[in-house]
């Protein structure tokens, strides 16, 4: 599995190349606009804020996203910490191992690469807006009478902002709802709110669904926020102060960034050894609205086209690392099926 991910990364690098020295373009794309920031952030920003704090971070190595989905079907016997303990020999950011634990959210992330990848470069480009944008939204879900403490999550005000944690800090449950209800009437009629059917087993009836909660060590999540001044933290060692989260450029594995000036701060951390090299990643336009998709079309809403397609899209989700999910899923249909109900305790 390894060798087939790096060899897919190596040729990834070489086509995205190849894109990057044939477009005129040098400008990059815009920053993104605060209706598309609302859609894209909608369907998780009322996640617990440690869970949410791993996404955006992991969102930012979608080719890692990809790899540990896969693993996550080739190795479905696996749950909880005991996934997380087997993936760390993968060597992917931790952010991204985490996510092993919660099997729904690393589908969803695989599935809608394209949104995963333009979180991941929101969250890089524009993170204090992207928290603004959360705190945003969860005051308006609040003032819905959408967002309330329950057994599952506890809500809080905190130095002006909202936190959401776990009721139970050794069970976290990742909320399912509809984005264009719970924040009430949608303010972006060009930019809907994304949306995707409900995960299996969630009884989803048109508010929040919960599942199944996942039962985690106490000192299972290393992220925190400080929402006040627009930070959040990644991993620190026990008993030391936590340092704001840095981006690390070499779990990136040579996928483009969304502008030049993205490029230019991280593409120097590509490391030449594995068999990648700098780049500027081929700029475009900001990616339009989504359509929102009933529950029975399962993962299909889709952005229209523009006229200079995202180098992601393009290249690394386009026909061939399409073509290599193709196979990923060929490969592993011989393996036992996931169960539906993650390890974890019910609640």
């Amino acid at each position: 599995m390894k060798n087939v991910a790096k060899l897919v990364a190596f040729f990834f690098v070489l086509l995205v190349g190849a894109f990057a020295q044939s477009d005129p373009s040098s400008e990059g794309n815009p920053a993104f606009a605060q209706a598309e920031l609302d859609q894209m952030l909608a369907p998780i920003a009322l996640y617990p804020d440690a869970l949410l704090s791993q996404i955006l971070m992991a969102a930012t190595y979608p080719l890692e996203v990809v790899e540990a989905e896969r693993w996550l079907q080739a190795n479905s016997g696996l749950k909880g910490d005991a996934a997380v303990q087997a993936a760390a020999s993968q060597q992917w950011d931790p952010s991204v191992t985490s996510l092993v634990a919660f099997p729904q959210v690393l589908e969803t992330m695989d599935q809608k690469i394209d949104w995963t990848q333009r979180l991941g470069d929101a969250f890089l480009a524009q993170q204090s807006q992207v928290m603004d944008t959360i705190q945003s939204l969860r005051t308006k879900a609040q003032q819905a009478g959408n967002l309330t403490s329950n057994s599952q999550i506890d809500v809080k005000q905190n130095d002006g902002a909202i936190d959401i944690e776990p009721a139970n800090p050794e069970v976290v449950y990742v909320p399912y709802y509809d984005p264009a209800a719970v924040y009430g009437t949608w303010w972006w009629p060009d930019y809907p709110p994304m949306f995707w059917a409900p995960w299996p087993d969630y009884g989803w009836d048109g508010g929040f669904a919960w599942g199944f909660g996942f039962g985690i060590g106490i000192d299972f999540f290393y992220g925190g926020w400080d929402w006040r001044h627009h930070h959040v933290f990644g991993g620190h060692p026990p008993g030391q102060q936590p340092s704001p989260w840095r981006h690390d450029p070499g779990h990136r594995h040579g996928v483009p960034y969304r502008n030049a000036s993205l490029n230019q701060q991280f593409g120097r951390g590509v490391s030449p050894a594995d068999g990648r090299q700098e780049f500027r990643g081929r700029p475009s336009p900001a990616v339009g609205p989504e359509t929102r998709v009933a529950p029975t079309s399962r993962m299909e809403d889709r952005s229209p086209a523009a006229p200079n397609p995202h180098a992601f899209e393009d290249v690394g989700h386009g026909p061939d690392v399409r073509d290599y999910s193709a196979r990923g899923h060929q490969s592993i249909q011989s393996a036992p099926a996931r169960s539906a109900a993650p390890s974890g305790r019910r609640h």
